[in-house]
């Protein structure tokens, strides 16, 4: 089994311990798990097979028990506690808990009060204000529960990126081992980088299609064939992730990748370039009347029209075209030009590695600099740091900045915006961070006009550096709460606070389109990871990502930057801030 599919058990695990209110340190335990699986930089399998399953345990947060169950999943593909809880629970009680805004405590509070035991009863319930009167459940929560249901009918069947992009890339070095296979490539939402996507189109170069479908029906990890041809195959992964494999000619290759790729949109724009031009464009070339004349490359299905070669993350018909024909398409982003991640929790709070191993991490990733930045005390479950704890912090920083060379150590906090849009720190202990990053983790479901000004008056603040995972949503959990995105943007771009583009897998926040945004407004982004372990320091190319889909060039991300000018860059308020109140920071490594 691959990690995403171990994962993913163990967050059905912890879903199905939490609606039965089981205890809340076991749901934590495989939530843990599941966490450090997917963000796993090798093949767990591999990893047990080199170094034994005692090797299993040296993982954050994975002992002897889990450790077992993993080698159970690896061995027999089945994990029996699993059965057992499913045999407990409504299959349809599942799949309503994961309505956002609702989870498995609420859902198992309206199944025993209402009995209701379906999405098709939780739509009835909330339309008729049966909700409104249960214990919790008020107008505000019914009405977003309801539009939960109906944005999850609507992207049903969609899986994250970062989940689909696992499964695929076992399946791909799969393919790839085929003789016949000349070229193969991921196509579709998967290749435009989507944050989430549905079937995945699998397109391959050969001479011959039967021998790679044939190759494809042999992996071991499909559980269903839909169709099954020399060019054309559909089949569904263990998973329930659908594969499409198309097996086109050399000469037809790069006309396909480009069709597969996709947008629709974006295709049907090319195809009405070539038509002004008298040429036919589709997934078998370019074709001036019966004649071919392009096909084998993408950049010659581009070329035909008078377009240079566009990123697959800028086809979505949203002026990418124009940009070309004017030749002004951004140079976009890449991950190797970050010199730095700025949001890196560790075990001083709900991080699951040590301060020093986050920031040796971060070195031998040939990083610049790093910011720290630990909870506050308003986020509970996370154990978070008061005055005093920062102080305590700071001389564990101080500490390790005399051992560690080559990498400056910011000294920073996640801090809360309390509901008032005040911060959850004095200003005192703020003053003396290097980089402080503002996130609402609360009362998230305020009115646009509350939940502006309430993060507009954190933004005021001259010790806030960033603005964290600014709309807090969770990708198939949580839709984003109510906000003014342009008003933040021009207050950002205004108060030199950055924004930040957040590479956790399941947040990608901001989205393409208000990263786009943002930076039309002029406002500066930076994409960090939120990682809590060391190997998701790795999510930092999910978050580049999505900076490429929204337009981002190095210039608009200020972490590209070399460390004098990023810290010239969020030392500007600082200064300002602490000259004002007649101090200086307490020796940072931003005022060094």
């Amino acid at each position: 089994m691959e990690n995403v599919d171990i994962a993913r058990i163990f967050e059905e695990v912890a879903d199905l311990l939490e609606i039965q209110d089981e205890s809340p340190f076991r749901v934590r335990a495989y939530r843990t798990a599941a966490r450090t699986l997917g963000a796993l930089g090798e093949p767990v399998a591999g990893l047990v097979e080199r170094d034994g399953a005692g090797a299993l345990t040296a993982l954050p947060g994975i002992g002897k028990d889990l450790a077992g169950k993993i080698v159970e999943l690896l061995e027999t593909g089945e994990l029996p506690l699993l059965k057992e809880l499913t045999a407990k629970t409504p299959e349809s009680l599942v799949e309503m808990m994961r309505i956002p805004s609702l989870g498995p405590r609420r859902a198992r509070l309206l199944h025993d009060s209402l009995g209701i035991a379906t999405v098709d009863e939780l739509v009835e319930a909330a339309r008729s204000g049966r909700l409104v009167g249960v214990r919790g459940f008020g107008e505000k929560l019914a009405a977003t529960i309801l539009d939960g249901c109906l944005k999850r009918r609507a992207t049903a069947g969609r899986v994250r990126l970062a989940d689909a992009e696992a499964q695929v890339e076992p399946l791909l070095r799969h393919l790839r081992a085929a003789r016949e296979a000349l070229a193969v490539e991921v196509a579709g939402s998967l290749r435009r980088r989507k944050e989430t996507v549905g079937d995945v189109d699998i397109l391959v170069s050969a001479r011959h299609g039967e021998p790679v479908a044939s190759r494809l029906l042999a992996y071991p990890e499909i559980k269903q064939v839909l169709a099954h041809g020399a060019t054309k195959c559909s089949v569904v992964l263990r998973s329930g992730l659908q594969i499409d494999l198309r097996v086109v000619p050399p000469t037809s290759y790069g006309a396909a990748l480009h069709y597969f790729t996709g947008s629709k949109a974006h295709n049907i724009a090319v195809r009405t370039l070539g038509v002004s031009r008298g040429l036919k464009i589709n997934e078998y070339g370019v074709f001036r009347g019966d004649r071919r004349i392009a096909g084998q490359a993408e950049e010659d299905v581009f070329r035909a029209v008078g377009l240079p070669w566009i990123p697959p993350e800028l086809r979505e018909d949203a002026g990418e075209i124009e940009a070309a024909r004017a030749r002004r398409l951004p140079e976009l982003v890449e991950v190797g030009a970050v010199r730095g991640d700025l949001h890196v929790h560790t075990t001083y709070t709900d991080g699951r590695d040590e301060l020093e191993a986050m920031v040796r991490a971060c070195a031998a990733r040939g990083y610049d600099y790093v910011a720290i930045t630990d909870h506050t005390q308003a986020v509970r479950v996370a154990g978070g740091l008061d005055a005093s704890g920062f102080r305590r912090q700071a001389r564990a920083i101080d500490r390790l900045r005399r051992t560690i060379d080559g990498i400056a150590i910011l000294h920073g906090t996640e801090v809360d915006i309390l509901e008032d849009g005040a911060l959850d720190l004095d200003d005192a202990t703020l003053a003396a961070l290097d980089y402080v990053v503002a996130s609402v983790h609360s009362k998230l479901t305020m009115a646009e006009p509350d939940m502006t000004r309430r993060i507009l008056r954190a933004l005021e603040s001259p010790f806030v550096t960033a603005l964290g995972h600014p709309t807090g949503r969770l990708l198939g959990k949580r839709e984003p709460y109510a906000l003014d995105m342009p008003r933040i943007a021009r207050a950002a771009r205004d108060l030199g606070v950055l924004l930040e583009i957040n590479a956790q897998p399941e947040r990608l926040d901001l989205c393409d389109v208000h990263i786009r945004l943002a930076r039309e407004a002029g406002a500066k982004l930076v994409v960090a990871t939120d990682a809590h372990a060391v190997a998701e320091l790795g999510f930092m190319r999910h978050g580049i990502d999505q900076a490429r889909r929204g337009w981002c060039a190095a210039a608009d991300i200020a972490n590209t930057a070399h460390r004098a000018e990023f810290l010239e860059l969020i030392g500007r308020r600082r200064r300002a801030a602490t000259a004002a109140r007649g101090s200086c920071p307490a020796g940072g490594a931003a005022s060094a």
